[in-house]
């Protein structure tokens, strides 16, 4: 079978779930799969490590002008190609109305349905116009949470059978470092010198950074310790919402902006963290959670959406929208080093749980399932 996929995300949206999702799908696809023939469609350069496999065509296509690669050429490329099938890893965007070969897309959230207010325009006004026609031409949906299948089936009136879940991984760079030298590793990079509460996820109104913030105020006079709040970002990047809270709490001595890290340093703040939390309020899947515990950081996280199927039991839940329950998390979690021991023990059992040779596993039977 020729099977074409628009795998731009993977570079477009490095750093994102989507972009972590396409890359990590196109890996172990190609590392599962020598049966079938792959176009992979990637812009610009960074693609070596795909290029020398023999049963796949590194289709280049630009980057400036996106509309007409996504709504013109790679939906022409993959008709005139003969492909048996079509896959669009970003959410199903330009999925071509006409019919001529077999569909899939991965839908990962409902976020510009759901929680209009956290997205740009430009994206929701897109995403919100097209989905409908999306989920009905597509032959197979893939999502990445039980949640997420529940709010695609419940908006959009479609059979469960449509819809198949492939949960997501954390990356094998997510693993234990000796805590020392990960702190080492952090003070020699960034200058960071404390013991620290971490977070990172970008600065989405829905990641709820402004109640982290406030419930990390908040635990300061419980704790025995100085901890600092590192935000894996820079403050150009966020709200300036954010920004006028942190200095009128008085925080600007304590709440560390990083700046921009590189992916491959991510593994040292989990690993330097005393705790990492994401409050977020909506959640297709919840990658971050997931890293931090594979590193065996002791992580508190938010009790909503898909973040409860990915966790377990294995982080402490709160509702993000009560700074005074955070608050004591924080300072539980900290204080109680039995409760972060066991944290981590179990973290590290539910990551394994989860890997990408699965996700690509079950997407290859999703595949063949159309043949």
């Amino acid at each position: 079978m020729l099977i074409s996929i628009d795998t731009r995300g993977a570079k477009l949206y490095a750093g994102t779930g989507i972009g972590t999702y396409t890359h990590e799908l196109m890996k172990n696809i190609l590392k599962l799969d020598g049966k079938n023939q792959y176009v992979f469609f990637w812009p610009g350069d960074g693609y070596d490590q795909f290029q020398h496999h023999p049963n796949i065509d590194v289709h280049l296509v630009g980057t400036k002008n996106k509309t007409f690669w996504t709504y013109d050429y790679i939906p022409h490329h993959v008709k005139r190609s003969s492909a048996q099938l079509f896959h669009i890893p970003q959410n199903g965007l330009g999925l071509p109305k006409e019919k001529f070969c077999r569909y899939v897309v991965t839908i990962h959230d409902l976020i510009p349905f759901i929680l209009p207010e956290t997205v740009g325009y430009s994206y929701r006004e897109r995403f919100v116009e097209e989905m409908p026609s999306i989920v009905e031409n597509a032959d197979a949906i893939i999502t990445v949470s039980e949640y997420s299948k529940k709010d695609i089936i419940q908006y959009f009136g479609i059979s469960d059978k449509k819809v198949v879940v492939t949960p997501l991984a954390a990356d094998e760079i997510y693993h234990p470092i000796n805590h020392v030298e990960a702190k080492n590793f952090i003070k020699t990079s960034y200058g960071i010198d404390h013991e620290f509460i971490l977070y990172l996820g970008g600065f989405s109104a829905r990641k709820n950074v402004l109640g982290l913030i406030q419930a990390y105020s908040q635990s300061l006079g419980f704790l025995k310790n100085t901890y600092a709040l590192v935000i894996v970002g820079a403050p150009k990047d966020c709200h300036e919402e954010i920004v006028t809270t942190i200095d009128r709490l008085g925080l600007k001595d304590r709440v560390i902006f990083t700046g921009f890290a590189p992916y491959s340093h991510l593994p040292y703040f989990y690993n330097a963290a005393s705790l990492f939390v994401y409050p977020s309020l909506y959640e297709g899947f919840g990658l971050p959670p997931l890293e931090a515990m594979a590193c065996g950081c002791p992580t508190i996280t938010s009790n909503l959406t898909s973040i409860p199927e990915v966790v377990n039991d294995a982080a402490i839940l709160i509702n993000p929208y009560d700074v005074d329950e955070l608050t004591h998390a924080i300072i539980r979690v900290l204080e109680d080093k039995k409760l972060s021991m066991e944290l981590i023990v179990k973290g590290l059992a539910q990551a394994s749980q989860f890997s990408w040779e699965n996700t690509a596993r079950n997407t290859l039977r999703v595949y063949e399932s159309l043949q």
